[in-house]
């Protein structure tokens, strides 16, 4: 068993956090979403494909800020990039710079369903943006979703304080369930203005999967025999299985979607792009400004970084590296002899464990993770994880060692 991390002065943080901040921080970065005691709750700097706790605990950061992280932390010419508008340009205008439309043409393209693009950013700005848009476009009102989509009131899990009326037309189908969202349409499909979906399935907490067999295709048949719009929703996707974002490693093209995270690794970018004449009902039909939305340093962020994904064919590196890895974990796995399933090859890695009826897997999954995180790796109990450009080899692989020692840990408390 791995010794118990120092983590006082994480500690003392938290405590004052929660004197000044309802939580001490926002839901997902909580305690209880890791391991509360174990993990680090503070971090103070990051550099690369690691970080460092507020203690000076380093980790290979596998949960890259929750994806954002496409290169690495504290990247050189992203960063110049972005200093050199600062010192020669600036960034908050009351009207728009140039680089809007130079990143509009770039995004345009490399992403199948981009026509047209508006900037966002946070993935619940464009997601929520992407329903109003549908809705003027269509003229109709409710919307078939499928994915976690943000913390807006039509899609947030947590309704407290969200008004039923706010999620009254919204409705649910599961991933790679054909045949639910055909159940759907043949009841409502008459009043569906949007189908927003993931196009590889992600749902918080459960593994990660990859599309059936004509099930993306069959989503937009069915939103093309009933004119609803098909969003993809590839806040977590785009920019990291592809240039083009999943629709183009699967080849199925939607009527819109919606892409953020890995954009500008780490700057604050999101946005939905579109065919012409849907995007268009923002030129007078429906409306869409924020005081910030136009500010161009993610902009000038997001520019530069696709410039260094393709110019250093950073994505085939990832997955190569990536699928080195999780073939590695895969052998860890079956070798273990644990209800365990290890998902998200080779992008988004996530290691689970089968629910039973007694309960236990939960204990597993806290001494799994809590020997994990003892051994300086960075995963979530609760989210995938991402593989990004500045994870080494040795680094990939001496994570997918400790994630062999943390289940040989959790087999013999068995």
């Amino acid at each position: 068993m791995a010794e118990h991390l120092k983590l006082d002065n994480s500690d003392r943080l938290y405590k004052e956090a929660q004197e000044l901040i309802p939580g001490g921080m926002m839901g997902i970065r909580r305690p209880y979403n890791f391991v509360p005691g174990e993990y680090p709750i503070f971090f103070d700097s990051a550099k690369g494909g690691k970080v460092t706790d507020a203690d000076g605990n380093e980790y290979i950061d596998m949960l890259c800020a929750y994806g954002p992280i496409i290169i690495g932390h504290r990247e050189k010419e992203i960063d110049k990039a972005v200093i050199d508008q600062i010192k020669n340009k600036g960034f908050c205008m009351s009207i728009v710079q140039e680089v809007q439309n130079t990143l509009a043409k770039k995004v345009i393209s490399l992403v199948p369903s981009a026509e047209k693009v508006v900037f966002t950013k946070t993935g619940s700005d464009s997601t929520t943006l992407a329903g109003r848009i549908a809705r003027a476009f269509t003229g109709k009102a409710k919307t078939i979703r499928c994915g976690y989509h943000g913390w807006a009131d039509w899609c947030v899990e947590n309704k407290g304080g969200v008004l039923p009326k706010s999620y009254e037309d919204v409705l649910e189908f599961e991933y790679n369930n054909l045949q639910q969202l055909e159940d759907l349409m043949k009841a409502h499909g008459d009043s569906v203005a949007c189908i927003i979906m993931t196009p590889l399935g992600h749902p918080n907490a459960h593994e990660v999967e990859m599309p059936k067999p004509g099930f993306l295709e069959g989503c937009k048949k069915l939103a093309e025999q009933y004119g609803a719009v098909l969003c993809f929703d590839e806040i977590r996707t785009g920019f990291r299985v592809s240039l083009g974002g999943a629709q183009k490693l699967f080849g199925v093209t939607p009527h819109m979607s919606v892409f953020g995270k890995a954009m500008a690794n780490g700057y604050e970018i999101s946005m939905v792009a579109g065919r012409k004449d849907i995007m268009d009902v923002l030129v007078s039909k429906a409306f869409v400004s924020s005081t910030y939305f136009n500010n161009t340093l993610p902009m000038v962020a997001s520019l530069k970084t696709i410039e260094l994904l393709e110019r250093d064919n950073m994505l085939e590196v990832i997955a190569k590296r990536g699928q080195a890895f999780c073939n590695k974990v895969r052998k860890h796995v079956k070798a273990s002899g644990l209800a365990v399933k290890f998902t998200g090859e080779p992008w988004m890695p996530y290691i689970t464990f089968d629910k039973d009826e007694t309960g236990a897997y939960k204990k597993n999954r806290v001494k799994f993770y809590t020997e994990l995180i003892r051994r300086k790796v960075f995963l979530q109990p609760y989210h995938h994880g991402y593989v990004a450009y500045r994870h080494s080899a040795k680094d990939l692989g001496y994570a997918a060692d400790m994630i062999a020692e943390s289940l040989a840990e959790v087999k013999k408390g068995l």
